[in-house]
């Protein structure tokens, strides 16, 4: 992806959450030359990977593969397996319509997958198998804490306001129908370098031409910026 084409999708991206009263915290406008000046105060969006997180998914069609990440808040690894400490995650999502998230699990993260707005939410679901391929299996899921049996590779349409449990090892695919969608996702610690198993071979980040300044930082920015003053 190019630059200029990540800094236009989160102009697109900010303009969307907040036409759905969702509002991002300070750091998500911190220019380049902001991150310059900080310092160990700002460690935990570095070292968590907090903040914008937009993607492609290596396969070059952004508009349709791919997804706007925010990730707001998120515990460490460690945290998780000492069973104590910061040991959730909450993101907002930006969802496009006709938009795909590839099909996929986490081997770790339990999660909700909220539609906070916009429009309707698909969310194909699959068990996997002891291989990692998909199971035929029926799937049983809880969708507003009810719980609910179906056929494998049913797609569970979310209307805003609704939910949907993704357990460990659920092969899950997203789109948005009809318009925009505004998704969110509590769960526990995200590790997004180690724990996503997709069911084709995508690239779980884009690979970008920088071809203009940043407007603001991505997650994998960070170190080329922070405390650089």
């Amino acid at each position: 992806m190019k630059r200029s084409e990540i800094n236009q999708i989160m102009r697109a991206a900010d303009a969307f959450f907040r036409s759905q009263n969702f509002h991002l915290p300070p750091f998500a406008y911190w220019s380049p030359d902001e991150w310059r000046k900080k310092g160990p105060e700002a460690d935990e969006i570095v070292q968590h990977r907090l903040g914008w997180d937009i993607t492609d998914f290596g396969r070059g069609r952004f508009c349709k593969c791919g997804l706007v990440i925010f990730t707001i808040r998120n515990g460490a690894v460690a945290d998780l397996q000492a069973g104590r400490g910061k040991l959730y995650c909450e993101k907002i999502l930006m969802l496009q319509h006709d938009q795909v998230c590839p099909m996929h699990f986490h081997w770790q993260k339990m999660e909700d997958i909220i539609n906070r707005g916009g429009g309707d939410l698909h969310v194909q679901v699959y068990h996997s198998t002891p291989a990692e391929d998909v199971d035929d299996r029926p799937v049983t899921l809880r969708v507003d804490g009810v719980l609910r049996t179906v056929d494998a590779g049913t797609a569970i349409r979310l209307q805003p306001g609704e939910s949907i449990t993704i357990l460990p090892g659920c092969y899950h695919k997203l789109w948005g129908w009809r318009h925009d969608v505004l998704m969110g996702e509590v769960s526990l610690v995200n590790d997004d370098d180690r724990d996503n198993r997709f069911l084709a071979s995508v690239g779980r980040f884009a690979t970008i031409e920088e071809d203009e300044r940043p407007l603001f930082l991505l997650r994998d920015d960070y170190e080329r910026f922070w405390g650089k003053d």
